[in-house]
């Protein structure tokens, strides 16, 4: 019998062939209630199992999740079927929620008939490809925490968000599933200071304060378990992972991760960490993820390797790259530290200059007094950085713009070896050309 969506109550119709169709169901040609034709089985659960399947009247795809009430009550999670297709019609809208299409049921099954994925899992594609690009982590991650805003601002809290529940579609795109799990506001969930209370989740995935059993606040939890999929999405594996629970919570409880070297952008590790505070109260909020210069711009590129290059590499080694605090006290000509960890005769070879100005219009100077001073200039394409090379070879150097802020830009300019005077004309020159701004 079909599900009133509106009013979500469920209404069970005994039929003589009620048995005969349940027995059916891992036949490729069971046809459940004269509407779907059943495919194949896409996964089990503890009280449920999920199938492919077809309506026969429009051809569409479907997903069918088969719920045995008998297990489902017995294992206490009678009330969570209830709740996940009451929340799952609440979400419906969204683009990056699976969409619920209508509720059967039976004296012993309930079919719960949603949105077919057919990508699967974003954990298959993480383990095949061992780990996903910065751009295509966050284009799932910018659609994963648009679907929590979206459960959220209508007062439900996940609690599950992982790899497993977060599937891919035709076209590429990110969908949130499995509500078993959730909280909506105000529910007997809630304690009296409005906090939940129940442990759940995957434990790779479970937020600290959960662990603690002081109450915790659903949002708060959700944008840490976001944290964990970034982190898988953009590494390849999970922060927290050990064979053993007690070590594993451990490690949870004190926030014992490590981000790999070179891999990560400046931006990226930075929002990572902030979503994995292991304090709720300066964790980042959705809102402010909204507003992440990584998260909204994407400008941010890995770090250069500072180490051991060759020729081939040298322009990535002065590529463009986001700034940090220390980077920030070293432009300061009055706190510059950058002599304390960097050689100095490498230092006596780059000068800086903070500029209120944007990185086009200086490469636009850069290029009018390369030509004034007959110089050649190579830039590198997509990238800020320029080559230059002086006549009869007398000196080679690079221009580098870095964004700083949305108004201030830092320009470097870096000596490739000892050169003569002919390159701090060039300086000087350039330096004519713009307004320096000093901090």
């Amino acid at each position: 019998m079909r599900k009133d969506l509106e009013n979500n109550t469920l209404r069970g119709e005994e039929t003589e062939t009620e048995t005969e169709t349940i027995s059916s169901m891992s036949k490729n040609s069971a046809i459940l209630f004269g509407k779907y034709k059943i495919h194949k089985l896409l996964g089990i659960g503890a009280s449920a199992k999920v199938y492919h399947a077809t309506n026969i009247d429009t051809g569409k795809s479907v997903a069918i999740k088969v719920v045995n009430k008998h297990k489902a009550m017995k294992s206490g999670f009678n009330t969570n079927i209830e709740r996940e297709i009451s929340i799952m019609h609440k979400l419906h809208h969204h683009p990056n929620i699976v969409k619920i299409f209508e509720v059967l049921a039976t004296k012993t099954k309930i079919y719960i008939v949603m949105e077919f994925v057919s990508g699967g899992e974003i954990f298959q594609e993480v383990s095949t490809k061992g780990h996903l690009s910065e751009d295509l982590s966050r284009k799932y991650f910018r659609q994963l925490i648009s679907a929590v805003k979206y459960c959220h601002s209508n007062g439900v809290f996940h609690r599950d968000l992982k790899l497993d529940n977060l599937l891919i579609d035709e076209n590429k795109d990110l969908k949130v599933s499995d509500f078993g799990l959730s909280a909506v506001k105000d529910s007997t969930q809630l304690n009296n200071d409005a906090l939940l209370k129940t442990v759940c989740g995957t434990p790779a995935y479970v937020a600290p304060e959960i662990l603690s059993k002081k109450g915790y606040d659903g949002a708060k939890v959700d944008v840490w378990s976001c944290g964990v999929v970034l982190f898988a999405l953009s590494v390849g594996y999970l922060p927290f992972n050990d064979y053993n629970i007690t070590v594993l919570y451990r490690k949870i409880y004190r926030g014992q991760f490590r981000l790999p070297k070179g891999l990560l952008s400046h931006g990226l590790r930075n929002i990572i960490s902030r979503m994995l505070d292991t304090n709720p109260q300066t964790r980042i909020t959705i809102d402010e993820i909204l507003q992440d210069a990584w998260f909204k711009d994407g400008e941010c590129k890995p770090k250069p390797d500072m180490g051991m290059s060759t020729k081939h590499d040298e322009w990535e080694k002065i590529t463009n790259k986001c700034l940090n605090a220390f980077d920030l006290i070293s432009f300061s000509s009055g706190l510059d530290l950058s002599s304390l960890v960097v050689n100095s005769n490498v230092m006596d070879q780059m000068e800086r200059m903070i500029l209120r100005e944007t990185c086009e219009k200086v490469m636009e100077k850069v290029e009018d007094v390369a030509k004034r001073r007959r110089v050649t200039i190579t830039k590198k394409k997509n990238d800020f950085v320029a080559k230059l090379d002086g006549q009869d070879g007398n000196f080679v150097a690079y221009v580098v713009c870095y964004q700083l802020t949305d108004e201030l830009l830092v320009v470097e300019l870096k000596r490739k070896e000892k050169q003569n005077g002919s390159i701090s004309q060039f300086w000087k020159d350039l330096r004519s050309q713009i307004i320096e701004f000093t901090l």
